[in-house]
């Protein structure tokens, strides 16, 4: 998926709500074949007139179809003058595995072409026609992530149902996951990914699909990986809100403004990256107690956050109004 703009941050500092949200393309997924929907059921046999006999003429059945010279409207002569219902039998709804490939209708004007060339490449390895369904459906859940997460997961999933082997698909569905606040199913999409391609890159979301699932200690043991140390400067700024925030969940608020205090805090880049560290500690400081320092830096966070990807100005507002009285 295209890059999206992330969400506010939460009140925790939590990667979640304003968390290590990465997305490179419509998130990518797959699933089996789903199964297609029964037959309908077939109509029983009607009722025989004179059932039991032991033999009936033709006249006997030509006269037991018809009720006053008028021929039974709830039946049709069928093999040897059986009696059938006339009305086809309803077609069976679709199985839910067949709705989930099928996914969410596609817009006319979502064509996969608006994908990142990298994804693109990926998905050259599937027939023509099956790789630009997949590639809309990528699109489409990279159109949607930040206004409708879930009706962008319910598109990767339908990726995922035509191209289950592709990472770049497992990649898209964990994100949407993750966006649509499926913790678990995300967790298990981006192993699977990490497994196909091992690509680190997703630790950040896994450490916080981790700490959403209420398992801080494994979010902690992610963020202290070897690969961290050689991530760009925006993903472990990342990584660094979502371990502050585990450290917060355990209670340890001083480790937590530790971490964040060991951050570039004080970067004079203006990209949301610095923003949301700015942000989590001016949380953390809250949460301690420290309000006239968290005033101060949730002033400071608001005087870059140019795009308005936090809520510091009323955060810095309500302090002051609570300092006050």
């Amino acid at each position: 998926m295209a890059e999206q703009r992330r969400s506010k941050p939460s009140a925790s500092g939590s990667g979640r709500a304003g968390g290590p949200r990465r997305t490179g393309g419509p998130s990518r997924g797959q699933g089996g074949k789903a199964d297609q929907g029964g037959k309908g059921g077939q109509g029983g046999k009607g009722g025989q007139a004179g059932r039991g006999r032991t033999s009936r003429t033709g006249d006997d059945k030509r006269r037991d179809d018809r009720v006053g010279g008028q021929r039974r409207p709830d039946r049709a002569k069928g093999p040897a003058g059986k009696g059938r219902p006339s009305e086809k039998p309803a077609p069976a709804e679709r199985s839910a595995a067949q709705q989930v490939y099928d996914g969410p209708p596609l817009p006319d004007d979502v064509t996969g072409k608006e994908l990142a060339a990298d994804v693109r490449v990926q998905l050259k390895s599937l027939p023509e026609k099956l790789a630009q369904r997949v590639a809309r459906h990528l699109a489409a859940a990279g159109a949607l992530i930040d206004e409708d997460p879930e009706t962008a997961y319910q598109h990767t999933l339908a990726a995922r149902s035509r191209a289950p082997r592709l990472a770049v698909v497992r990649e898209a569905v964990g994100e949407s996951a993750y966006a649509a606040g499926h913790y678990a199913e995300a967790l298990s999409e981006l192993r699977a990914a990490k497994r196909m391609n091992g690509a680190t890159a997703y630790l950040p979301i896994m450490a916080d699909c981790h700490r959403a699932l209420g398992n801080a200690k494994r979010a902690l043991e992610l963020a202290k990986s070897p690969s961290v140390a050689r991530f760009p400067t925006a993903a472990k700024a990342e990584m660094t809100i979502v371990e502050a925030g585990a450290r917060r969940d355990l209670g340890q608020l001083d480790a937590a403004l530790r971490t964040l205090e060991l951050s570039p805090l004080n970067s004079k880049s203006r990209e949301s990256w610095v923003v949301r560290l700015r942000y989590a500690y001016a949380d953390t400081l809250e949460q301690a107690g420290r309000e006239r320092d968290a005033l101060s830096w949730f002033h400071r966070t608001n005087a870059i956050d140019a795009e308005e990807i936090t809520d510091a100005a009323e955060r810095a507002e309500a302090l002051e109004g609570r300092l006050k009285d």
